[in-house]
C-alpha cells in the first residue's frame, strides 16, 4: 500500500485524513462506519471510490477534509506514538547517507513506533529485506498489527518482524544466505550490539550503520567502540529542520476590516444558529481569486523541531580472507 501504485479509494484501505497541518489522522474505509470531528460528520461510504486527494465535505456542509494516500511522510504524521519517533528530515538524511535502494537488506534495531521501517519498507521494495527488532512487547504486538494492516508486512511486503532483545540474544536470522548491507540502530546502548551486527555483513562490498541517539553521552560511548571494532568514515550529524510556510493573503481597507468584526462579533451572540440546517452561508473566498487584491507571504511553521537526536555514521570495509586479530 505503502510504495504500490493506487488512485482510488476502496473498501478496506488505510487512509490519510488531513484536516489541517496538526490534525491527520489514519483510517480504515468501512462502509457503514462515519468519521467525526470538530468539522462534522464523514460517512466512509461517501469516501469510496473518490480518487486520492478528493475535498471530502461533511454531512452538514459545514467543514470538509482530504483523503490521501498514506506514504512513509505521512504516516510519521498521523501515526500514534509509542516512543519517540524518527522525523522525516532525519530520516531522508539517514536513507541518503545509508544508500540504501531497491532490492537491498537493512538491519532495524529497535522498532518503536515503526515510522522508520514503513521508510526503510518503500526505500528497499518488494525486493528487498528490512529485519525489524523490537524487545518491548506491547509495542512488537502493536507494529505487528499495523505492518499487517498496512501491507509492509511478510509475505505481502518486505518487513520481517521479530520479538527480540538483541542486547542479550544477538540478531537471529532464519535466512542463512541474508547479507546485511546496512544498518540503522535506535538503541539506548548500540555500542553493546555493534560487534554482534559484523559477521552478517558482506564479505565482497562495504556496509554501512547509522546510530540515533538523542544524548551526547550515547555518541561518545558509541564513537569510542566504532573505532574499537574497526568501522571508519565515522560522521556525526544533527539535522536542524524548519519549514517555510508560503501562502496568500488578501490586503483590505479599513472599512472591509471593519464589516469583518461587525460580522465575528454578530456570529458570536447567535452561537446556536451554527446547528441550524437552515444556516445561510457566507461564500468562501478561494486563495488567489481573481478580482481581489492579494500579496505573497511566508511565515515559519508553528512548531519547530530542532534538536530531534544525533545522527552517527560509520563504514565497514569486508576483511581479507587471511586477516588475523
Amino acid at each position: 500500500m505503502f510504495w504500490k501504485k493506487k488512485s482510488i479509494v476502496e473498501e478496506g484501505d488505510v487512509v490519510i485524513i488531513w484536516l489541517t497541518r496538526e490534525q491527520v489522522h489514519p483510517i480504515v474505509i468501512e462502509r457503514g462506519k462515519v468519521f467525526n470531528n470538530q468539522f462534522g460528520s464523514y460517512a466512509h461510504s461517501d469516501m469510496i471510490g473518490l480518487p486520492y486527494g478528493s475535498q471530502v465535505p461533511s454531512s452538514n456542509g459545514v467543514g470538509y477534509l482530504h483523503i490521501l494516500k498514506p506514504t512513509p511522510e505521512l504516516w510519521t504524521k498521523a501515526l500514534p506514538h509509542r516512543t519517540q519517533i524518527v522525523y522525516t528530515h532525519d530520516i531522508s538524511y539517514v536513507q541518503s547517507k545509508l544508500r540504501i535502494q531497491r532490492g537491498m537488506t537493512v538491519l532495524e534495531a529497535g522498532t518503536g513506533s515503526g515510522n522508520m521501517t514503513h521508510a526503510l519498507a518503500r526505500a528497499v521494495g518488494e525486493t528487498g529485506r528490512v529485519f525489524s527488532y523490537e524487545y518491548h512487547a506491547k509495542r512488537y504486538e502493536n507494529a505487528l498489527n499495523e505492518f499487517k494492516q498496512n501491507q509492509i508486512l511478510a509475505p505481502e511486503g518486505p518487513v520481517i518482524l521479530s520479538y527480540q532483545d538483541v542486547v542479550t540474544d544477538g540478531f537471529e536470522i532464519k535466512e542463512k544466505e541474508v547479507i546485511v548491507h546496512a544498518a540503522f540502530f535506535d538503541l539506548p546502548a548500540p555500542w553493546k550490539v555493534i560487534y554482534k551486527l559484523i559477521p552478517h555483513f558482506s564479505k565482497e562490498r562495504q556496509s554501512r550503520i547509522c546510530c540515533f541517539n538523542p544524548c551526547i553521552e550515547q555518541v561518545q560511548k558509541t564513537l569510542k567502540h566504532l573505532r574499537e571494532f574497526g568501522f571508519y568514515d565515522i560522521e556525526l550529524s544533527e539535522i536542524s529542520h524548519c519549514e517555510w510556510i508560503a501562502r496568500k493573503t488578501e490586503l483590505k481597507d479599513i472599512s472591509e476590516a471593519a464589516d469583518r468584526i461587525r460580522e465575528v462579533q454578530a456570529n458570536r451572540k447567535n452561537k446556536k444558529r451554527l446547528n441550524n440546517e437552515n444556516l445561510q452561508h457566507t461564500k468562501r473566498i478561494k486563495e488567489g481569486e481573481e478580482g481581489r487584491n492579494w500579496r505573497d507571504v511566508g511565515r515559519m511553521e508553528k512548531n519547530i523541531k530542532n534538536h530531534t537526536s544525533y545522527l552517527t555514521f560509520a563504514t565497514w570495509l569486508p576483511l581479507p580472507e587471511n586477516y588475523q586479530t
